[in-house]
């Protein structure tokens, strides 16, 4: 993996790491989420943190990476944020549709991680793409 293609996964992970404290937060959908779920909030702050954290950010990371190595040194920003996208909406959202339909959980639930993740991955596909262009 090159320089470029590198350094935008890790950057495009943590950015989506990020995004996702505040996607799943009250303030956007973490509400609707909870309601989706059936988590409660006694629930939600009596997880583990820690847990959490040395969980997400290596899955975030490694989901970047190898989005990068799967678009290739080559993929510009346009390239990049497009594939990024297309991944993230008809890839993973699609196929938690396949899954929430036979689980019969709700559309809402649904619209909230498909959403994050379409997200996620069009930003890794920017970062990837962006420093392509720079390295």
């Amino acid at each position: 993996m090159e320089l470029g293609n590198g350094l935008g996964a890790v950057i495009g992970g943590l950015a989506a790491f990020i995004l996702g404290g505040l996607w799943y937060s009250p303030a956007l959908f973490g509400k609707i989420w909870m309601s989706a779920t059936g988590l409660t909030e006694a629930e939600i702050k009596s997880a583990s943190m820690g847990r959490m954290l040395a969980t997400t950010i290596p899955l975030s990371l490694i989901a970047a990476l190898v989005f990068a190595a799967f678009l290739g040194p080559e993929t510009g920003i346009v390239f990049g944020t497009a594939a990024g996208f297309a991944a993230g909406l008809f890839w993973v959202t699609a196929s938690f549709g396949i899954n929430y339909t036979f689980e019969q959980k709700p559309l809402s639930l649904l619209l909230v991680n498909g959403g994050y993740h379409t997200v996620q991955f069009t930003l890794f596909g920017f970062f990837i793409g962006l420093m392509n262009g720079i390295f």
